[in-house]
Protein backbone atom coordinates (compact mmCIF):
# COMPACT_ATOMS: atom_id res chain seq x y z
CA UNK A 1 0.00 0.00 0.00
CA UNK A 2 0.96 3.38 -0.62
CA UNK A 3 2.73 5.81 2.03
CA UNK A 4 0.10 8.67 3.20
CA UNK A 5 2.18 11.17 1.17
CA UNK A 6 2.19 8.95 -2.33
CA UNK A 7 -1.39 7.33 -2.13
CA UNK A 8 -2.98 7.58 -5.40
CA UNK A 9 -6.26 9.25 -5.48
CA UNK A 10 -7.52 8.15 -8.26
CA UNK A 11 -8.62 5.04 -10.12
CA UNK A 12 -6.60 1.81 -9.70
CA UNK A 13 -7.47 -0.51 -6.38
CA UNK A 14 -8.73 2.83 -4.86
CA UNK A 15 -11.53 2.96 -7.55
CA UNK A 16 -14.69 2.48 -6.09
CA UNK A 17 -16.79 -0.70 -6.11
CA UNK A 18 -20.62 -0.99 -5.62
CA UNK A 19 -20.46 -0.32 -1.60
CA UNK A 20 -23.00 -2.49 0.38
CA UNK A 21 -25.71 -0.69 2.87
CA UNK A 22 -26.00 -2.92 5.48
CA UNK A 23 -26.06 -0.57 8.63
CA UNK A 24 -25.50 -1.12 12.30
CA UNK A 25 -25.76 2.06 14.32
CA UNK A 26 -23.89 1.97 17.64
CA UNK A 27 -24.92 4.50 20.67
CA UNK A 28 -23.14 4.53 23.90
CA UNK A 29 -24.27 5.84 26.49
CA UNK A 30 -23.62 6.21 30.57
CA UNK A 31 -26.66 7.33 32.73
CA UNK A 32 -28.48 9.68 30.38
CA UNK A 33 -31.18 8.15 29.69
CA UNK A 34 -33.34 11.24 28.49
CA UNK A 35 -30.74 12.17 26.30
CA UNK A 36 -30.90 8.19 24.88
CA UNK A 37 -34.32 8.06 24.16
CA UNK A 38 -34.28 11.34 22.34
CA UNK A 39 -31.35 9.68 20.20
CA UNK A 40 -33.13 6.63 19.60
CA UNK A 41 -36.33 8.07 18.87
CA UNK A 42 -34.17 10.14 15.95
CA UNK A 43 -32.63 6.87 14.74
CA UNK A 44 -35.84 5.46 14.79
CA UNK A 45 -37.31 8.45 12.89
CA UNK A 46 -34.83 8.33 9.86
CA UNK A 47 -35.90 8.37 6.04
CA UNK A 48 -33.84 5.45 5.93
CA UNK A 49 -33.47 3.51 9.13
CA UNK A 50 -30.58 1.61 10.19
CA UNK A 51 -30.44 -2.65 9.68
CA UNK A 52 -29.85 -2.46 13.43
CA UNK A 53 -29.33 -0.50 16.90
CA UNK A 54 -26.96 -1.36 19.34
CA UNK A 55 -26.82 0.56 22.24
CA UNK A 56 -23.79 0.41 24.85
CA UNK A 57 -24.45 0.51 28.31
CA UNK A 58 -21.36 1.90 30.50
CA UNK A 59 -22.72 0.33 33.74
CA UNK A 60 -25.29 2.95 34.00
CA UNK A 61 -27.12 2.94 37.43
CA UNK A 62 -30.16 5.18 36.34
CA UNK A 63 -32.33 2.14 34.56
CA UNK A 64 -30.90 2.91 31.30
CA UNK A 65 -31.32 -0.91 30.73
CA UNK A 66 -34.63 -1.00 31.66
CA UNK A 67 -35.90 2.17 29.67
CA UNK A 68 -34.26 0.76 26.86
CA UNK A 69 -35.98 -2.53 27.24
CA UNK A 70 -39.41 -0.80 27.62
CA UNK A 71 -39.44 1.68 25.46
CA UNK A 72 -37.57 0.57 22.62
CA UNK A 73 -38.21 -3.12 22.38
CA UNK A 74 -35.91 -3.53 18.76
CA UNK A 75 -33.34 -2.18 20.39
CA UNK A 76 -30.61 -4.29 21.36
CA UNK A 77 -28.56 -3.53 24.24
CA UNK A 78 -24.89 -4.51 25.56
CA UNK A 79 -24.50 -4.39 28.55
CA UNK A 80 -20.80 -3.55 30.29
CA UNK A 81 -19.96 -5.02 33.61
CA UNK A 82 -18.11 -1.55 34.59
CA UNK A 83 -17.73 2.25 33.16
CA UNK A 84 -14.94 1.59 30.27
CA UNK A 85 -15.54 4.82 29.46
CA UNK A 86 -16.36 6.12 25.71
CA UNK A 87 -13.03 4.49 24.55
CA UNK A 88 -14.43 1.08 25.82
CA UNK A 89 -17.69 1.83 24.69
CA UNK A 90 -16.85 2.34 21.39
CA UNK A 91 -14.53 -0.22 21.03
CA UNK A 92 -17.11 -2.87 22.05
CA UNK A 93 -19.78 -1.72 20.26
CA UNK A 94 -17.78 -1.56 16.67
CA UNK A 95 -16.46 -5.19 17.57
CA UNK A 96 -20.12 -6.25 17.96
CA UNK A 97 -21.34 -4.67 14.92
CA UNK A 98 -18.11 -6.05 12.53
CA UNK A 99 -18.72 -9.60 14.13
CA UNK A 100 -22.46 -9.30 12.88
CA UNK A 101 -21.42 -8.69 9.54
CA UNK A 102 -22.22 -5.05 9.71
CA UNK A 103 -20.66 -3.44 6.45
CA UNK A 104 -21.16 0.26 8.30
CA UNK A 105 -21.38 0.53 12.00
CA UNK A 106 -22.84 4.30 12.79
CA UNK A 107 -20.96 4.92 15.48
CA UNK A 108 -22.74 7.91 17.79
CA UNK A 109 -22.66 8.75 21.60
CA UNK A 110 -26.05 9.80 23.38
CA UNK A 111 -26.12 13.30 23.49
CA UNK A 112 -26.36 13.01 18.91
CA UNK A 113 -29.67 13.39 17.43
CA UNK A 114 -29.84 12.90 13.55
CA UNK A 115 -31.87 14.64 11.38
CA UNK A 116 -34.25 12.65 9.55
CA UNK A 117 -31.72 12.31 6.38
CA UNK A 118 -28.57 12.12 8.34
CA UNK A 119 -27.99 8.36 7.41
CA UNK A 120 -29.46 8.61 4.04
CA UNK A 121 -27.62 11.19 2.98
CA UNK A 122 -24.33 9.40 4.50
CA UNK A 123 -25.32 6.35 2.23
CA UNK A 124 -25.59 8.94 -1.04
CA UNK A 125 -21.60 9.89 -0.36
CA UNK A 126 -19.95 6.55 -1.94
CA UNK A 127 -21.78 6.79 -5.41
CA UNK A 128 -20.82 10.45 -5.98
CA UNK A 129 -17.27 9.60 -4.99
CA UNK A 130 -16.83 7.27 -8.12
CA UNK A 131 -13.17 7.19 -9.83
CA UNK A 132 -12.01 8.93 -6.11
CA UNK A 133 -10.20 6.69 -3.23
CA UNK A 134 -13.63 4.46 -1.91
CA UNK A 135 -14.48 5.73 1.64
CA UNK A 136 -13.62 4.05 4.87
CA UNK A 137 -15.02 6.53 7.03
CA UNK A 138 -17.67 9.29 6.38
CA UNK A 139 -18.59 11.88 8.97
CA UNK A 140 -21.62 14.17 9.22
CA UNK A 141 -22.09 17.65 10.15
CA UNK A 142 -22.46 18.31 13.91
CA UNK A 143 -24.14 21.06 14.91
CA UNK A 144 -24.95 22.79 18.08
CA UNK A 145 -29.13 23.29 19.33
CA UNK A 146 -28.60 27.03 17.77
CA UNK A 147 -27.85 25.05 14.30
CA UNK A 148 -24.55 26.82 14.44
CA UNK A 149 -21.41 24.65 13.52
CA UNK A 150 -19.93 22.70 16.75
CA UNK A 151 -16.82 23.67 17.63
CA UNK A 152 -15.62 20.41 19.40
CA UNK A 153 -16.81 18.20 16.46
CA UNK A 154 -15.31 20.26 13.58
CA UNK A 155 -12.65 17.61 11.86
CA UNK A 156 -9.35 18.16 10.41
CA UNK A 157 -9.18 18.44 7.10
CA UNK A 158 -7.20 16.70 4.34
CA UNK A 159 -3.86 18.88 3.53
CA UNK A 160 -1.56 16.30 2.09
CA UNK A 161 -3.87 15.57 -1.08
CA UNK A 162 -4.78 18.92 -2.66
CA UNK A 163 -6.12 17.38 -6.00
CA UNK A 164 -8.31 14.93 -3.82
CA UNK A 165 -9.56 18.03 -1.98
CA UNK A 166 -10.16 20.20 -4.93
CA UNK A 167 -12.12 16.57 -6.97
CA UNK A 168 -13.79 15.52 -4.15
CA UNK A 169 -14.99 19.05 -2.93
CA UNK A 170 -16.84 19.89 -6.33
CA UNK A 171 -18.57 16.89 -5.45
CA UNK A 172 -19.84 18.37 -2.27
CA UNK A 173 -17.74 16.74 -0.62
CA UNK A 174 -14.45 17.02 2.29
CA UNK A 175 -11.82 14.59 2.73
CA UNK A 176 -10.62 14.61 5.85
CA UNK A 177 -7.43 13.46 8.18
CA UNK A 178 -9.56 13.01 11.46
CA UNK A 179 -12.75 13.40 13.24
CA UNK A 180 -15.05 12.66 16.16
CA UNK A 181 -17.55 9.58 16.90
CA UNK A 182 -20.50 12.05 16.75
CA UNK A 183 -22.29 10.70 13.88
CA UNK A 184 -19.17 8.80 11.84
CA UNK A 185 -19.90 5.87 9.85
CA UNK A 186 -17.26 3.39 9.68
CA UNK A 187 -16.88 0.51 6.71
CA UNK A 188 -16.07 -2.76 7.95
CA UNK A 189 -12.85 -2.50 5.75
CA UNK A 190 -11.49 0.25 8.32
CA UNK A 191 -12.00 -2.57 11.04
CA UNK A 192 -10.14 -5.55 9.41
CA UNK A 193 -7.45 -3.67 8.11
CA UNK A 194 -7.11 -1.15 11.11
CA UNK A 195 -8.52 -2.60 14.21
CA UNK A 196 -10.68 -0.88 16.61
CA UNK A 197 -10.38 2.29 18.83
CA UNK A 198 -8.18 1.80 21.60
CA UNK A 199 -9.94 0.60 24.89
CA UNK A 200 -6.78 2.23 27.46
CA UNK A 201 -7.66 6.14 25.97
CA UNK A 202 -10.80 5.69 28.25
CA UNK A 203 -12.30 9.51 27.05
CA UNK A 204 -10.85 11.74 25.05
CA UNK A 205 -8.77 11.48 21.67
CA UNK A 206 -10.09 7.91 21.36
CA UNK A 207 -12.10 8.99 18.12
CA UNK A 208 -8.85 11.40 16.78
CA UNK A 209 -6.40 8.67 17.12
CA UNK A 210 -8.70 5.72 15.70
CA UNK A 211 -9.61 8.40 12.78
CA UNK A 212 -6.19 9.14 11.93
CA UNK A 213 -5.05 5.43 11.85
CA UNK A 214 -7.58 4.70 9.26
CA UNK A 215 -6.97 7.74 6.84
CA UNK A 216 -3.29 7.88 7.31
CA UNK A 217 -3.63 5.73 4.06
CA UNK A 218 -7.05 5.71 3.40
CA UNK A 219 -9.80 8.34 2.56
CA UNK A 220 -12.55 9.70 4.28
CA UNK A 221 -14.90 12.55 4.10
CA UNK A 222 -17.06 15.17 5.76
CA UNK A 223 -20.67 14.98 3.93
CA UNK A 224 -22.15 18.23 4.61
CA UNK A 225 -25.99 17.59 3.71
CA UNK A 226 -25.81 14.49 6.64
CA UNK A 227 -26.46 17.10 9.55
CA UNK A 228 -27.03 15.91 13.62
CA UNK A 229 -27.09 18.38 16.70
CA UNK A 230 -24.80 17.84 19.34
CA UNK A 231 -27.00 17.72 21.96
CA UNK A 232 -24.28 19.86 24.83
CA UNK A 233 -24.83 21.93 27.71
CA UNK A 234 -23.01 24.31 25.57
CA UNK A 235 -20.85 24.93 22.66
CA UNK A 236 -17.67 24.65 23.94
CA UNK A 237 -14.19 23.68 23.61
CA UNK A 238 -12.30 24.74 26.25
CA UNK A 239 -10.61 21.42 27.83
CA UNK A 240 -8.62 24.16 29.93
CA UNK A 241 -12.09 24.02 32.35
CA UNK A 242 -12.39 20.53 32.17
CA UNK A 243 -11.11 20.01 35.31
CA UNK A 244 -9.07 16.63 36.40
CA UNK A 245 -10.40 15.31 33.35
CA UNK A 246 -7.53 17.18 31.52
CA UNK A 247 -5.12 14.65 32.73
CA UNK A 248 -6.67 12.82 29.99
CA UNK A 249 -6.12 14.65 27.27
CA UNK A 250 -2.38 15.42 28.36
CA UNK A 251 -1.54 11.43 28.21
CA UNK A 252 -3.49 10.76 25.38
CA UNK A 253 -2.12 13.14 23.26
CA UNK A 254 1.44 11.75 24.41
CA UNK A 255 -0.41 8.36 23.67
CA UNK A 256 -0.36 9.61 19.91
CA UNK A 257 2.53 11.12 19.47
CA UNK A 258 4.50 8.02 20.44
CA UNK A 259 2.32 5.97 18.14
CA UNK A 260 1.55 5.66 14.42
CA UNK A 261 -1.34 7.17 13.36
CA UNK A 262 0.27 10.63 12.69
CA UNK A 263 3.57 11.59 10.85
CA UNK A 264 6.48 13.26 12.13
CA UNK A 265 5.57 16.93 10.91
CA UNK A 266 2.09 16.46 12.41
CA UNK A 267 3.36 14.68 15.83
CA UNK A 268 5.21 18.68 15.91
CA UNK A 269 1.52 20.19 15.83
CA UNK A 270 0.17 17.58 18.71
CA UNK A 271 3.01 18.69 20.66
CA UNK A 272 2.83 22.25 20.73
CA UNK A 273 -1.17 21.16 21.58
CA UNK A 274 -0.10 19.61 24.45
CA UNK A 275 2.25 22.35 25.64
CA UNK A 276 -0.46 25.61 24.56
CA UNK A 277 -3.33 24.01 26.20
CA UNK A 278 -1.09 23.10 29.03
CA UNK A 279 -0.51 26.48 29.48
CA UNK A 280 -3.90 27.78 28.91
CA UNK A 281 -5.42 24.84 32.05
CA UNK A 282 -2.75 26.24 34.50
CA UNK A 283 -3.20 29.69 33.97
CA UNK A 284 -7.05 29.14 34.59
CA UNK A 285 -6.81 27.53 37.15
CA UNK A 286 -4.04 30.09 38.54
CA UNK A 287 -1.62 26.71 38.89
CA UNK A 288 -3.82 25.49 41.66
CA UNK A 289 -1.70 22.24 43.27
CA UNK A 290 -4.21 20.11 41.71
CA UNK A 291 -4.42 21.61 38.65
CA UNK A 292 -0.31 20.86 38.80
CA UNK A 293 -0.39 17.54 39.57
CA UNK A 294 -3.17 16.93 37.14
CA UNK A 295 -0.44 17.97 34.03
CA UNK A 296 2.15 16.18 35.60
CA UNK A 297 0.48 12.75 36.18
CA UNK A 298 -0.73 13.08 32.59
CA UNK A 299 3.15 14.09 31.33
CA UNK A 300 4.09 10.92 33.16
CA UNK A 301 1.91 8.23 32.39
CA UNK A 302 1.82 9.39 28.90
CA UNK A 303 5.56 8.34 28.30
CA UNK A 304 4.98 5.59 29.61
CA UNK A 305 4.52 2.30 27.90
CA UNK A 306 0.64 2.20 27.03
CA UNK A 307 -1.77 0.14 28.66
CA UNK A 308 -2.48 -2.95 26.66
CA UNK A 309 -6.15 -3.24 25.63
CA UNK A 310 -6.51 -2.21 21.53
Amino acid sequence: MAGAGTAPWYGGADRLAAMPETVCAVVTTHNRKALLRECLAALTAQTRTPDRVLVVDNASSDGTADEVRRAFPHVELLSLPDNQGSSGGFHEGLRAAHRTGADWTWLMDDDTIPRPEALAELLAAPPALAGLPRPLLLSSRAVWTDGTLHPMNIPGFERRRPALVIAAGARGLMPVRATTFVSLLVHRDAVERHGLPLKHFFIWSDDIEFTARILREGAGYLVPESVVCHNTRSAHTAISQSGGRFYFHVRNTLYMIRGSSWDSREKLTLAWTVLTSSVAYLRHNTCSPASVRTVLRGLRDGTRRAAPGS
